[in-house]
């Protein structure tokens, strides 16, 4: 399905038409009845092309038919706005059409819209009400996708900002979901459609050189068809299919822009694709391909024996002709075809009429899983994120010491991979082994390595909170929430009413714990609390995100507590010399600890000392976390905040660098530091026993946002294995 300028006039009978020439049975009644139904509810309504409606509904059902779908599929697609936008019932369709057609017309309409929520929330509840409906029927997903696929195909009548969010919801959500289901066809598409709109300048640019290109471009690819077609000849009967294939423009957009390259370093913009009739004839034609061009090392990969999730198999191979330029090869069945074009609608089990579901479905598990990611989070807008990370990700395999193989984004960590195996597995973990050598919880997996995950039965054991930084994967970061709210709700609330009095400190909220229930009660109430120390716990395992709910907070005491304080020095930022303010006192005495070097933008807390002032530490200080249960210590601790204006304050930080040793290191350290203006006050360097070269270097420093940004300029240098603060 190519990127359409102008899509044809969709009637009644282009769609009969399409039916009679295809080879599948169709209930032709049915289908005309559905139509003549959304006809009459539509009759008044006008596109915003100025077409009439019904247009919409018979293109979306003439693009179902494209992929095959059924006729349940096809009525749901022409009645599938009436419910929404016409006084016509569900039940009504029920009875006309089927409990089935209303199933899915039902699956894809939109919730009505709820006053109390914002744009956004009603947009995720309308994502969250799409991914149930397709736990239950796939079918539902797919009408969506061909719905959402005709509305951008006419986006050009829409202004421009509507142009950009629909365009923005198609690239997070739609085009990933695609993805997943392995309609290429589609996704393809709604990516260039959306990219065309997004960035308008870049579609064109790549438009033009792509055409620039095209004479050229299509005798270079007839040259190599005709010459592979040839050879085959002579070892098959009848010749394997031979096809070319030009890379979308959004997929040249996400190499040149995204990775840095230029045009022609985009091996597989390019491509031929060789359709045979065996898994045999596959490896027969790999085998000849690369006895006529010379393959490029690295670039072979093999998804017949290894598919990807979304059912996707085929042969790739970069290899280089006569003419010096690069081209991808691509080895398939027909069976493998056309799954790699219409994904889980070329298997989907009504094609054969087969009603019902295998819930054991392995091909539905992702569906499930990001279902099961949600029961943690009452937040609307998880669902949206959890779509974004999980949904279109590019995938490493690795295998587990028994063999089996399991597949994970791109960035998971082997916390990742021990939940992926069991949530037991994870809760258990002690430690892990990839290749046989033990690596640090962070250690990121890659394709092909054998992952040993340790676990021990010590009574009491469970994940760390800082597992929830490390993890990639929704799924692994709703098991350890799950496993922190049932198994350390004492340890939740603690954590919790201290993460919030921080943030109420950071803030200026003072709230006394007598008002802090009906201050808080809209927002436990949205997130099911029934009690203040559940609120706490719920903050604790990150089922409540205070970064969502501090505005607001924010907003509602300024609104509740200062409206008639408007001099109040609540609304005055405090400045102070040392940039730290203690209980809202900007002269009191203060001093950094040299045991963890707290800077601007640390979670800090301080200790009142005997005749030197507040000693301020970081909050994850081992000598703060060792002090605070001693109760002899327990009430010097104090709350302290930096003040709004930090900013002429500098601090001196010390920088560990771990590097392979060579000439000039040390140059280069001091030369990244003098391009982005950090005055360095001391470097030394020694050599380690494995050979490297540590580093330390002790710098001025504004906060920690500056202190990141110049460890990752460090860790560019050539060499430079670790950068890390010390102190930490």
């Amino acid at each position: 399905m190519p990127v359409m300028e102008n899509t044809p006039q969709y009637t009644i009978d282009l769609l009969i038409q399409k039916i009679i020439d295809g080879e599948k049975q169709y209930d032709l009644s049915k289908i005309v009845s559905a139509y003549e139904k959304a006809a009459y509810w539509h009759k008044d309504q006008k596109r915003e092309s100025g077409e009439p409606y019904v247009t919409h509904p018979l293109a979306v059902a003439y693009i179902l038919l494209e992929l095959g779908m059924d006729t349940d599929t096809i009525c749901a697609a022409l009645l599938h706005d009436i419910v929404e936008d016409t006084p016509c019932t569900l039940e009504e369709l029920r009875k006309e059409f089927g409990a089935d057609v209303a199933m899915l017309v039902n699956g894809v309409t939109k919730l009505k819209r709820i006053p109390t929520v914002s744009k956004e929330e009603q947009k995720a509840e309308n994502i969250r009400k799409i991914i149930l409906a397709m736990a239950e029927d796939i079918r539902v997903i797919i009408i969506k996708l061909c719905d959402r696929l005709h509305n951008m195909r006419t986006l050009m009548y829409c202004n421009e900002e509507k142009r950009r969010v629909i365009s923005l919801e198609t690239m997070n959500i739609y085009a990933p979901i695609a993805h997943r289901l392995g309609i290429s066809s589609i996704k393809e598409e709604l990516e260039d459609l959306a990219f065309r709109n997004l960035d308008p300048f870049a579609y064109q640019e790549i438009d033009q050189q792509m055409n620039m290109r095209m004479e050229a471009r299509e005798k270079f690819v007839a040259s190599i068809k005709e010459r592979i077609r040839e050879r085959l000849a002579k070892d098959f009967d009848p010749v394997p299919q031979v096809d070319g294939r030009v890379k979308s423009n959004y997929g040249i957009y996400k190499k040149v822009y995204r990775d840095g390259k230029e045009i022609d370093q985009i091996y597989d913009r390019y491509a031929v694709r060789v359709i045979v009739n065996t898994v045999t004839e596959c490896y027969n034609v790999l085998g000849i391909i690369h006895d006529m061009f010379r393959p490029i090392p690295n670039r072979f990969k093999d998804y017949i024996s290894t598919p990807k999730p979304n059912m996707y198999q085929s042969l790739h191979t970069t290899v280089i002709g006569r003419e010096g330029l690069p081209f991808e090869v691509q080895i398939r069945t027909w069976e493998m075809h056309q799954t790699a074009e219409y994904g889980i609608a070329a298997h989907w089990k009504y094609k054969e009429g087969i009603k019902g579901r295998d819930k054991d479905d392995n091909r539905l598990a992702w569906i499930r899983q990001i279902i099961e990611a949600q029961q943690e989070s009452n937040d609307a807008e998880e669902i949206v994120r959890t779509i974004k990370s999980d949904l279109a990700p590019e995938e490493v395999f690795a295998f587990t010491p028994k063999g089996d193989m399991i597949s994970l984004p791109l960035g998971s960590t082997v916390i990742d991979f021990a939940y992926a195996i069991h949530t037991q597995v994870g809760h258990k973990m002690c430690g892990a082994k990839v290749d046989k050598k033990m690596v640090s919880y962070d250690y990121k997996i890659k394709t092909g390595e054998i992952i040993e995950i340790l676990t021990t039965n010590v009574p009491g054991h469970g994940p760390s909170r800082s597992w929830l930084n490390i993890c990639r994967t929704n799924e692994a970061k709703s098991k350890i929430r799950s496993w922190f709210k049932k198994e350390r709700r004492e340890e939740n609330i603690f954590e919790g009413k201290n993460e919030l009095e921080r943030e109420f400190r950071r803030n200026l909220i003072r709230i006394s714990e007598e008002e802090l229930p009906e201050f808080l009660a809209m927002d436990m109430k949205r997130h099911n609390c029934e009690t203040i120390e559940d609120f706490f716990a719920a903050i604790g395992y990150g089922g409540v995100q205070l970064s969502k709910i501090i505005p607001r907070l924010k907003e509602e005491y300024n609104r509740k507590y200062l409206r008639d304080k408007p001099e109040s020095a609540h609304s005055k930022p405090i400045k102070t010399e040392s940039g730290v303010i203690v209980d809202g006192i900007g002269n009191c005495q203060v001093k950094f600890s040299q045991c963890c070097n707290p800077l601007p933008g640390d979670d800090i807390i301080g200790f009142v000392t005997r005749g030197h002032g507040v000693s301020v530490h970081k909050t994850d200080c081992i000598n703060y976390l060792n002090s605070r249960s001693n109760p002899e210590d327990a009430s010097r601790w104090i709350g302290v905040h930096w003040a709004e204006e930090t900013s002429k304050n500098y601090f001196k930080v010390t920088i560990d660098i771990v590097a392979h040793d060579r000439i000039g290191l040390l140059a280069d350290i001091s030369s990244v530091l003098a391009d982005i203006r950090i005055p360095m006050h001391e470097a030394t360097a020694r050599e380690l026993k494995n050979g490297n070269a540590n580093v330390m270097v002790t710098i001025s420093i504004a906060g920690v946002e500056q202190l990141n940004a110049v460890i990752s300029r460090l860790k560019k240098i050539q060499s430079v294995i670790s950068a890390d603060r010390t102190g930490k």
